[in-house]
């Protein structure tokens, strides 16, 4: 499920993609993705595509995203898979991946297949 997100967050142009393997670090996911957008609407943007490509496999977010979002971190939940989606100046000040920098970074392939 991870690499469906990714897929659908670079078909939109994503930034900084990162894929974070919790299961030695967390007990509440498998998973974190970790990614950025340009701007409030792009990050909303990417909320909604990551939504689209896996609602058509019948997997749907735990969290709702507001179309109109402008806090600059929304957050889908996946159960395995949490999805973190940062503009980047919030991405700068949260640093997760320094936050959990004991979980082991997944490599993301450059080709993916799309969802």
């Amino acid at each position: 499920m991870a690499f469906r997100i990714t897929a659908a967050a670079k078909a939109k142009k994503a930034q900084k993609v990162l894929v974070l393997d919790m299961r030695r670090v967390s007990s509440f996911c498998d998973y974190f993705v970790i990614l950025s957008g340009t701007s409030l609407r792009h990050v909303n943007a990417l909320a909604q595509a990551i939504e689209v490509a896996l609602d058509k496999h019948r997997i749907k977010s735990l969290s709702k995203v507001s179309p109109n979002d402008e806090s600059g971190w929304v957050v889908l939940d996946y159960v395995s898979v949490v999805v973190h989606i940062f503009y980047k100046p919030m991405r700068e000040f949260y640093s997760l991946e320094r936050l959990w920098s004991d979980a082991k970074r997944v490599r993301v392939p450059r080709s993916i297949p799309t969802v």
